[in-house]
Protein backbone atom coordinates (compact mmCIF):
# COMPACT_ATOMS: atom_id res chain seq x y z
CA UNK A 1 0.00 0.00 0.00
CA UNK A 2 1.45 3.50 -0.91
CA UNK A 3 2.53 5.52 1.99
CA UNK A 4 -0.62 8.54 2.47
CA UNK A 5 0.72 11.93 3.36
CA UNK A 6 -0.28 13.70 6.35
CA UNK A 7 -3.05 16.15 6.34
CA UNK A 8 -6.89 16.00 6.52
CA UNK A 9 -10.07 14.72 4.83
CA UNK A 10 -8.56 14.12 1.49
CA UNK A 11 -5.65 12.05 2.59
CA UNK A 12 -8.02 9.73 4.80
CA UNK A 13 -10.44 9.27 1.73
CA UNK A 14 -7.80 7.95 -0.22
CA UNK A 15 -6.52 5.71 2.38
CA UNK A 16 -9.66 3.89 1.83
CA UNK A 17 -9.84 4.18 -1.72
CA UNK A 18 -6.68 2.20 -1.87
CA UNK A 19 -7.76 -0.41 0.18
CA UNK A 20 -10.77 -0.42 -1.54
CA UNK A 21 -8.66 -0.68 -5.09
CA UNK A 22 -6.52 -3.73 -3.71
CA UNK A 23 -9.37 -5.66 -2.61
CA UNK A 24 -11.62 -5.16 -6.25
CA UNK A 25 -8.34 -6.17 -7.94
CA UNK A 26 -7.84 -9.34 -5.76
CA UNK A 27 -11.55 -10.41 -6.06
CA UNK A 28 -11.59 -9.63 -9.90
CA UNK A 29 -8.19 -10.41 -10.68
CA UNK A 30 -9.18 -13.82 -12.91
CA UNK A 31 -12.95 -12.17 -14.09
CA UNK A 32 -12.92 -10.79 -17.73
CA UNK A 33 -14.43 -7.13 -17.69
CA UNK A 34 -17.53 -7.83 -20.02
CA UNK A 35 -18.25 -10.65 -16.97
CA UNK A 36 -21.58 -10.00 -15.75
CA UNK A 37 -19.68 -10.99 -11.97
CA UNK A 38 -17.10 -8.67 -13.19
CA UNK A 39 -19.72 -5.62 -12.87
CA UNK A 40 -21.40 -6.48 -9.82
CA UNK A 41 -17.92 -6.22 -8.41
CA UNK A 42 -17.71 -3.01 -9.75
CA UNK A 43 -20.87 -2.09 -8.34
CA UNK A 44 -20.20 -3.38 -4.99
CA UNK A 45 -16.65 -1.34 -4.40
CA UNK A 46 -18.42 1.83 -5.18
CA UNK A 47 -17.40 3.86 -2.15
CA UNK A 48 -20.89 4.76 -0.22
CA UNK A 49 -22.11 0.84 -1.06
CA UNK A 50 -19.30 -0.67 0.71
CA UNK A 51 -18.92 1.80 2.99
CA UNK A 52 -22.84 1.80 3.61
CA UNK A 53 -22.61 -2.56 3.57
CA UNK A 54 -19.66 -2.40 6.08
CA UNK A 55 -21.65 -0.48 8.33
CA UNK A 56 -24.45 -3.10 8.18
CA UNK A 57 -22.14 -5.91 8.49
CA UNK A 58 -20.16 -4.75 11.41
CA UNK A 59 -22.73 -5.85 13.32
CA UNK A 60 -21.67 -9.36 12.91
CA UNK A 61 -18.54 -8.62 14.60
CA UNK A 62 -17.01 -7.66 17.83
CA UNK A 63 -13.50 -6.23 19.04
CA UNK A 64 -12.82 -7.71 22.73
CA UNK A 65 -9.71 -7.95 25.15
CA UNK A 66 -11.54 -11.09 26.99
CA UNK A 67 -13.72 -13.69 24.73
CA UNK A 68 -15.71 -16.56 25.73
CA UNK A 69 -15.24 -19.11 22.87
CA UNK A 70 -11.71 -20.27 24.26
CA UNK A 71 -13.26 -21.55 27.02
CA UNK A 72 -15.34 -23.53 25.19
CA UNK A 73 -16.12 -23.40 21.49
CA UNK A 74 -20.18 -23.41 21.56
CA UNK A 75 -20.43 -21.04 24.59
CA UNK A 76 -22.32 -18.23 23.03
CA UNK A 77 -22.38 -15.40 25.64
CA UNK A 78 -20.98 -12.05 26.61
CA UNK A 79 -17.68 -10.88 25.11
CA UNK A 80 -15.99 -7.67 26.41
CA UNK A 81 -13.85 -5.27 25.68
CA UNK A 82 -11.77 -3.74 28.40
CA UNK A 83 -9.05 -2.00 27.39
CA UNK A 84 -5.95 -1.50 29.74
CA UNK A 85 -6.48 2.03 30.89
CA UNK A 86 -10.06 0.81 31.79
CA UNK A 87 -9.16 -1.95 34.12
CA UNK A 88 -7.38 -1.30 37.97
CA UNK A 89 -3.79 -1.46 38.48
CA UNK A 90 -1.93 -3.70 40.55
CA UNK A 91 1.44 -5.81 40.19
CA UNK A 92 0.29 -8.86 39.68
CA UNK A 93 0.92 -9.98 35.46
CA UNK A 94 -2.66 -9.06 33.78
CA UNK A 95 -4.44 -7.46 30.90
CA UNK A 96 -3.58 -4.23 32.22
CA UNK A 97 -0.53 -4.32 31.33
CA UNK A 98 -0.43 -3.93 28.25
CA UNK A 99 1.12 -1.74 25.86
CA UNK A 100 -0.63 1.29 24.28
CA UNK A 101 -0.26 -0.71 20.83
CA UNK A 102 -1.70 -4.13 22.17
CA UNK A 103 -3.67 -6.33 19.51
CA UNK A 104 -7.55 -6.59 20.16
CA UNK A 105 -9.23 -9.80 19.04
CA UNK A 106 -12.33 -9.93 17.16
CA UNK A 107 -15.13 -12.67 17.02
CA UNK A 108 -18.22 -12.74 15.58
CA UNK A 109 -18.95 -13.90 11.84
CA UNK A 110 -15.29 -14.77 10.27
CA UNK A 111 -17.03 -13.83 6.68
CA UNK A 112 -17.24 -9.86 7.65
CA UNK A 113 -13.38 -9.78 8.76
CA UNK A 114 -12.59 -7.65 5.73
CA UNK A 115 -14.78 -5.02 7.79
CA UNK A 116 -12.32 -5.71 10.65
CA UNK A 117 -9.31 -4.83 8.55
CA UNK A 118 -10.67 -1.74 7.05
CA UNK A 119 -11.45 -0.26 10.61
CA UNK A 120 -7.60 -1.22 11.35
CA UNK A 121 -5.92 1.02 8.71
CA UNK A 122 -4.00 3.47 10.15
CA UNK A 123 -3.43 6.81 9.54
CA UNK A 124 -0.58 9.47 11.20
CA UNK A 125 -0.60 6.73 14.45
CA UNK A 126 -4.31 6.27 14.42
CA UNK A 127 -6.11 3.48 12.79
CA UNK A 128 -9.88 3.73 11.87
CA UNK A 129 -11.15 2.00 14.61
CA UNK A 130 -9.72 4.85 16.90
CA UNK A 131 -10.66 8.10 14.87
CA UNK A 132 -14.35 6.15 15.07
CA UNK A 133 -14.25 5.63 18.29
CA UNK A 134 -12.61 9.25 18.94
CA UNK A 135 -15.52 10.74 16.55
CA UNK A 136 -13.07 12.11 14.14
CA UNK A 137 -14.13 15.19 12.18
CA UNK A 138 -11.67 14.26 9.46
CA UNK A 139 -13.12 10.67 9.42
CA UNK A 140 -16.63 11.52 8.51
CA UNK A 141 -15.78 14.47 6.31
CA UNK A 142 -13.65 11.73 4.78
CA UNK A 143 -17.05 8.82 4.43
CA UNK A 144 -19.75 11.52 3.43
CA UNK A 145 -20.57 14.94 2.82
CA UNK A 146 -23.82 14.46 4.35
CA UNK A 147 -22.99 14.77 8.34
CA UNK A 148 -25.79 12.91 9.43
CA UNK A 149 -25.02 10.12 7.00
CA UNK A 150 -21.13 10.05 8.34
CA UNK A 151 -22.31 10.34 11.83
CA UNK A 152 -24.70 7.11 11.34
CA UNK A 153 -21.77 5.31 9.62
CA UNK A 154 -18.59 6.16 12.29
CA UNK A 155 -21.71 5.38 14.71
CA UNK A 156 -21.88 1.59 13.56
CA UNK A 157 -17.98 1.48 13.22
CA UNK A 158 -17.88 2.22 16.72
CA UNK A 159 -20.21 -0.14 18.37
CA UNK A 160 -17.70 -2.92 17.13
CA UNK A 161 -16.29 -2.56 20.91
CA UNK A 162 -19.50 -3.14 22.58
CA UNK A 163 -21.45 -6.39 23.74
CA UNK A 164 -23.79 -7.53 21.97
CA UNK A 165 -27.27 -7.78 24.02
CA UNK A 166 -27.36 -8.43 27.53
CA UNK A 167 -24.70 -9.13 29.48
CA UNK A 168 -24.91 -13.31 29.84
CA UNK A 169 -22.77 -16.19 30.70
CA UNK A 170 -23.75 -19.87 29.38
CA UNK A 171 -24.34 -22.89 30.05
CA UNK A 172 -20.75 -24.16 28.23
CA UNK A 173 -19.04 -21.44 29.90
CA UNK A 174 -17.20 -21.81 33.17
CA UNK A 175 -18.15 -20.68 36.81
CA UNK A 176 -16.95 -20.15 40.11
CA UNK A 177 -17.82 -18.66 43.43
CA UNK A 178 -15.62 -16.77 44.87
CA UNK A 179 -15.73 -15.75 48.88
CA UNK A 180 -16.54 -11.88 49.69
CA UNK A 181 -17.96 -12.77 53.07
CA UNK A 182 -16.25 -14.14 56.01
CA UNK A 183 -17.29 -17.41 56.46
CA UNK A 184 -17.69 -20.03 53.81
CA UNK A 185 -19.48 -22.40 55.46
CA UNK A 186 -22.57 -19.81 56.86
CA UNK A 187 -24.68 -21.65 53.88
CA UNK A 188 -27.89 -19.56 55.05
CA UNK A 189 -26.15 -16.39 53.50
CA UNK A 190 -24.60 -16.95 50.46
CA UNK A 191 -25.34 -14.20 48.64
CA UNK A 192 -23.95 -12.31 50.57
CA UNK A 193 -20.18 -14.52 51.30
CA UNK A 194 -19.94 -15.25 47.36
CA UNK A 195 -19.51 -13.76 44.19
CA UNK A 196 -20.53 -15.65 41.23
CA UNK A 197 -17.53 -14.74 38.77
CA UNK A 198 -17.59 -16.17 34.75
CA UNK A 199 -14.10 -16.37 33.90
CA UNK A 200 -13.26 -14.83 30.03
CA UNK A 201 -10.20 -15.88 28.00
CA UNK A 202 -7.80 -12.64 28.04
CA UNK A 203 -7.20 -13.22 24.41
CA UNK A 204 -5.28 -9.92 23.61
CA UNK A 205 -2.83 -10.62 26.65
CA UNK A 206 -2.43 -14.25 25.77
CA UNK A 207 -1.71 -12.54 21.88
CA UNK A 208 1.07 -10.47 23.71
CA UNK A 209 3.01 -13.39 25.32
CA UNK A 210 2.45 -15.55 22.53
CA UNK A 211 4.63 -13.09 20.09
CA UNK A 212 6.82 -12.22 23.36
CA UNK A 213 7.91 -16.12 23.51
CA UNK A 214 8.20 -16.92 19.95
CA UNK A 215 10.10 -13.69 19.47
CA UNK A 216 12.25 -15.27 22.20
CA UNK A 217 12.60 -18.84 20.56
CA UNK A 218 12.69 -17.98 17.14
CA UNK A 219 13.88 -14.46 16.15
CA UNK A 220 17.74 -13.91 14.99
CA UNK A 221 18.12 -12.17 17.74
CA UNK A 222 17.89 -15.25 20.08
CA UNK A 223 19.40 -17.60 17.90
CA UNK A 224 22.30 -15.07 17.70
CA UNK A 225 22.22 -14.81 21.66
CA UNK A 226 22.16 -18.58 22.51
CA UNK A 227 24.99 -18.99 19.98
CA UNK A 228 26.91 -16.07 21.58
CA UNK A 229 26.38 -18.49 25.08
CA UNK A 230 27.23 -21.61 23.73
CA UNK A 231 30.39 -19.93 22.54
CA UNK A 232 31.12 -17.77 25.83
CA UNK A 233 30.69 -14.36 23.70
CA UNK A 234 28.91 -11.51 24.94
CA UNK A 235 25.50 -10.61 22.82
CA UNK A 236 23.44 -7.50 23.63
CA UNK A 237 20.49 -9.49 23.38
CA UNK A 238 18.98 -11.61 26.98
CA UNK A 239 18.88 -15.12 26.63
CA UNK A 240 15.08 -16.24 27.96
CA UNK A 241 14.38 -19.80 28.45
CA UNK A 242 10.84 -21.11 29.12
CA UNK A 243 11.63 -24.16 30.62
CA UNK A 244 8.31 -27.12 29.98
CA UNK A 245 6.84 -24.92 27.85
CA UNK A 246 3.48 -26.18 26.68
CA UNK A 247 0.99 -25.81 23.67
CA UNK A 248 -2.97 -25.77 23.82
CA UNK A 249 -4.40 -25.83 20.28
CA UNK A 250 -7.77 -23.82 19.75
CA UNK A 251 -10.16 -24.42 17.09
CA UNK A 252 -9.07 -27.54 15.56
CA UNK A 253 -8.37 -27.02 11.84
CA UNK A 254 -10.34 -24.15 11.79
CA UNK A 255 -9.09 -21.47 14.70
CA UNK A 256 -10.87 -18.63 13.28
CA UNK A 257 -14.39 -20.41 14.28
CA UNK A 258 -12.50 -18.97 17.92
CA UNK A 259 -11.19 -15.98 17.01
CA UNK A 260 -9.13 -13.29 14.33
CA UNK A 261 -6.35 -13.52 16.89
CA UNK A 262 -6.68 -17.23 17.75
CA UNK A 263 -6.18 -17.75 13.79
CA UNK A 264 -3.04 -15.56 13.17
CA UNK A 265 -1.15 -17.97 15.95
CA UNK A 266 -2.57 -20.84 13.97
CA UNK A 267 -4.70 -21.84 16.85
CA UNK A 268 -1.90 -21.92 19.35
CA UNK A 269 -1.86 -20.78 22.91
CA UNK A 270 1.29 -21.27 24.83
CA UNK A 271 0.77 -22.04 28.94
CA UNK A 272 3.84 -21.50 31.04
CA UNK A 273 5.05 -24.32 33.81
CA UNK A 274 2.63 -24.23 36.59
CA UNK A 275 4.77 -26.43 39.05
CA UNK A 276 6.26 -26.48 42.70
CA UNK A 277 9.81 -26.01 42.56
CA UNK A 278 12.39 -28.71 41.65
CA UNK A 279 15.00 -29.66 43.92
CA UNK A 280 18.77 -28.90 43.67
CA UNK A 281 20.57 -31.37 41.91
CA UNK A 282 24.37 -31.71 42.40
CA UNK A 283 26.76 -31.37 39.84
CA UNK A 284 25.07 -32.06 36.88
CA UNK A 285 27.21 -31.76 33.91
CA UNK A 286 26.72 -33.00 30.11
CA UNK A 287 28.32 -36.32 29.35
CA UNK A 288 31.34 -34.99 27.44
CA UNK A 289 34.43 -37.42 25.83
CA UNK A 290 32.33 -40.66 26.21
CA UNK A 291 31.16 -42.58 23.28
CA UNK A 292 28.13 -43.36 25.29
CA UNK A 293 26.49 -43.05 28.37
CA UNK A 294 26.17 -47.02 28.61
CA UNK A 295 29.87 -47.31 28.07
CA UNK A 296 30.69 -49.88 31.29
CA UNK A 297 30.09 -48.84 33.57
CA UNK A 298 29.55 -45.73 32.12
CA UNK A 299 28.08 -42.41 33.16
CA UNK A 300 24.25 -43.59 33.66
CA UNK A 301 25.95 -47.09 35.76
CA UNK A 302 28.24 -44.88 37.73
CA UNK A 303 25.28 -43.29 39.58
CA UNK A 304 25.02 -44.49 43.14
CA UNK A 305 21.34 -45.31 42.70
CA UNK A 306 21.77 -47.31 39.64
CA UNK A 307 25.00 -49.60 41.11
CA UNK A 308 23.06 -50.34 43.93
CA UNK A 309 20.08 -51.53 42.04
CA UNK A 310 22.69 -53.15 39.69
CA UNK A 311 24.30 -54.89 42.46
CA UNK A 312 20.96 -56.04 44.52
CA UNK A 313 19.55 -57.21 41.59
CA UNK A 314 22.65 -59.01 40.48
CA UNK A 315 22.89 -60.27 44.17
CA UNK A 316 19.25 -61.61 43.59
CA UNK A 317 19.40 -63.22 40.18
CA UNK A 318 23.04 -65.18 40.98
CA UNK A 319 20.89 -66.76 44.07
CA UNK A 320 19.01 -68.90 41.50
CA UNK A 321 15.84 -68.14 42.60
CA UNK A 322 12.53 -69.88 41.60
CA UNK A 323 10.44 -69.23 39.22
CA UNK A 324 7.01 -68.40 41.39
CA UNK A 325 5.38 -65.16 41.31
CA UNK A 326 7.17 -63.43 44.66
CA UNK A 327 10.37 -64.28 42.50
CA UNK A 328 8.70 -62.18 39.19
CA UNK A 329 7.33 -59.76 41.52
CA UNK A 330 10.76 -59.05 43.02
CA UNK A 331 12.90 -59.08 39.76
CA UNK A 332 10.07 -57.09 38.08
CA UNK A 333 10.50 -53.90 41.10
CA UNK A 334 14.47 -54.07 40.82
CA UNK A 335 13.91 -53.28 36.83
CA UNK A 336 11.21 -50.55 37.48
CA UNK A 337 13.45 -48.92 39.74
CA UNK A 338 16.43 -48.84 37.46
CA UNK A 339 14.14 -47.65 34.39
CA UNK A 340 13.19 -44.84 37.05
CA UNK A 341 16.52 -43.99 37.61
CA UNK A 342 16.47 -43.74 33.64
CA UNK A 343 14.06 -41.63 33.25
CA UNK A 344 15.53 -38.78 36.42
CA UNK A 345 18.79 -38.52 34.30
CA UNK A 346 17.01 -37.99 31.16
CA UNK A 347 15.30 -35.03 32.71
CA UNK A 348 18.39 -34.11 34.51
CA UNK A 349 20.58 -33.99 31.12
CA UNK A 350 17.70 -31.79 29.94
CA UNK A 351 17.61 -29.48 32.29
CA UNK A 352 21.24 -28.62 31.23
CA UNK A 353 21.58 -25.62 28.34
CA UNK A 354 19.91 -26.42 25.38
CA UNK A 355 22.31 -27.39 22.55
CA UNK A 356 25.20 -29.08 25.15
CA UNK A 357 25.73 -31.58 22.75
CA UNK A 358 27.17 -29.18 20.28
CA UNK A 359 30.39 -29.01 22.29
CA UNK A 360 33.60 -30.38 20.29
CA UNK A 361 33.81 -32.94 23.08
CA UNK A 362 30.66 -34.57 22.46
CA UNK A 363 31.16 -38.01 21.34
CA UNK A 364 27.75 -39.39 22.13
CA UNK A 365 26.00 -42.07 19.48
CA UNK A 366 23.32 -39.69 17.63
CA UNK A 367 20.32 -41.23 19.23
CA UNK A 368 21.63 -40.53 22.31
CA UNK A 369 22.09 -37.26 21.58
CA UNK A 370 18.54 -36.92 20.42
CA UNK A 371 17.55 -38.50 23.66
CA UNK A 372 19.24 -36.40 26.07
CA UNK A 373 19.50 -33.00 24.17
CA UNK A 374 15.95 -32.34 23.03
CA UNK A 375 15.93 -28.26 23.44
CA UNK A 376 18.83 -28.16 20.66
CA UNK A 377 16.03 -28.98 17.30
CA UNK A 378 14.90 -25.35 18.79
CA UNK A 379 17.93 -23.62 17.27
CA UNK A 380 19.35 -26.19 14.79
CA UNK A 381 17.14 -27.00 11.78
CA UNK A 382 19.22 -30.24 10.64
CA UNK A 383 19.64 -31.12 14.26
CA UNK A 384 15.73 -31.20 14.25
CA UNK A 385 14.78 -32.43 11.09
CA UNK A 386 17.43 -35.14 11.59
CA UNK A 387 15.86 -36.05 15.42
CA UNK A 388 12.40 -36.02 14.11
CA UNK A 389 13.05 -38.96 11.13
CA UNK A 390 14.79 -41.17 13.41
CA UNK A 391 13.51 -43.72 15.80
CA UNK A 392 15.95 -42.67 18.56
CA UNK A 393 14.17 -43.92 20.95
CA UNK A 394 14.08 -47.50 20.25
CA UNK A 395 18.05 -47.14 20.04
CA UNK A 396 18.40 -45.94 23.46
CA UNK A 397 16.23 -49.39 24.68
CA UNK A 398 18.66 -51.31 22.50
CA UNK A 399 21.53 -49.65 24.42
CA UNK A 400 20.30 -49.95 27.69
CA UNK A 401 18.94 -53.07 27.21
CA UNK A 402 22.70 -54.56 26.56
CA UNK A 403 24.15 -52.41 29.13
CA UNK A 404 22.32 -54.29 31.83
CA UNK A 405 22.76 -57.31 29.85
CA UNK A 406 26.62 -56.55 30.58
CA UNK A 407 26.21 -55.00 34.41
CA UNK A 408 24.55 -58.34 35.06
CA UNK A 409 26.49 -60.50 33.42
CA UNK A 410 29.74 -62.49 34.62
CA UNK A 411 28.52 -65.73 36.51
CA UNK A 412 25.06 -65.43 35.02
CA UNK A 413 24.90 -66.50 31.21
CA UNK A 414 22.84 -63.74 29.91
CA UNK A 415 22.24 -63.36 25.90
CA UNK A 416 19.49 -62.21 23.68
CA UNK A 417 16.19 -63.72 25.68
CA UNK A 418 17.57 -61.53 28.24
CA UNK A 419 18.34 -58.95 25.93
CA UNK A 420 14.85 -58.91 24.33
CA UNK A 421 13.23 -58.96 27.91
CA UNK A 422 14.79 -55.85 29.08
CA UNK A 423 13.84 -54.09 25.80
CA UNK A 424 10.64 -54.81 25.89
CA UNK A 425 10.08 -54.02 29.48
CA UNK A 426 11.78 -50.66 29.13
CA UNK A 427 9.10 -49.85 25.75
CA UNK A 428 6.08 -50.92 28.11
CA UNK A 429 7.17 -49.06 31.02
CA UNK A 430 4.55 -46.33 31.66
CA UNK A 431 6.52 -43.78 32.67
CA UNK A 432 8.93 -43.94 29.57
CA UNK A 433 5.70 -44.16 27.71
CA UNK A 434 4.55 -40.51 28.98
CA UNK A 435 8.13 -39.18 28.35
CA UNK A 436 7.85 -40.41 24.68
CA UNK A 437 4.03 -39.33 24.08
CA UNK A 438 5.15 -35.23 25.89
CA UNK A 439 8.40 -35.59 23.59
CA UNK A 440 6.17 -36.22 20.65
CA UNK A 441 3.82 -33.46 21.20
CA UNK A 442 6.16 -31.30 21.81
CA UNK A 443 8.29 -31.93 18.65
CA UNK A 444 4.76 -31.67 16.80
CA UNK A 445 4.47 -28.33 17.80
CA UNK A 446 7.76 -27.29 17.43
CA UNK A 447 7.73 -28.88 13.58
CA UNK A 448 4.21 -26.49 13.73
CA UNK A 449 5.93 -23.34 14.69
CA UNK A 450 9.07 -23.68 12.91
CA UNK A 451 6.55 -24.03 9.06
CA UNK A 452 4.23 -21.63 10.30
CA UNK A 453 5.85 -18.68 11.63
CA UNK A 454 5.14 -15.89 12.52
CA UNK A 455 2.37 -18.09 13.34
CA UNK A 456 -0.59 -18.66 11.03
CA UNK A 457 -2.06 -17.55 8.29
CA UNK A 458 -4.25 -14.44 7.12
CA UNK A 459 -7.76 -15.19 6.58
CA UNK A 460 -9.57 -12.58 4.57
CA UNK A 461 -12.98 -13.15 4.40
Amino acid sequence: MPTIPSGSRQQLRTLIEVFLKERFDTKAEKLAPDDPKYQALVEQFQFDTWINDAARRVGQLQVVTHSLKPIHPDAKGSNLYAPPESLNNHHLVGSHTLPVDFSGDVVGNAAALDVYKFLKLEFEGKSLLERALENDDDLAKALNDNPEQAQAWIGAFASITEPRGEHASHTRGKQLYWLVGDDAADVENDAENFHLLAPLYATSLAHRVFQTINHDRFSEEAKEARKAKREGKYAEQTVHSYPNLAVQKMGGTKPQNISQLNSERGGSNYLLASMPPSWNVRDIRPPLKVDSVFSHPGVFGRRREVWTLVYDLKQFLETNPSTTMHSRDLRDDFTAMLMDELMLFAMQMHSLPAGWSADENCRLVQNEIFWLDPGRAEEDVIFCDARNSTDWADGVRHSFAKWLNDALGGKLPFGDVEYRHWKSELAKDATHQRLLDRDRRWMENLMEDLTNLPGGGDDDE
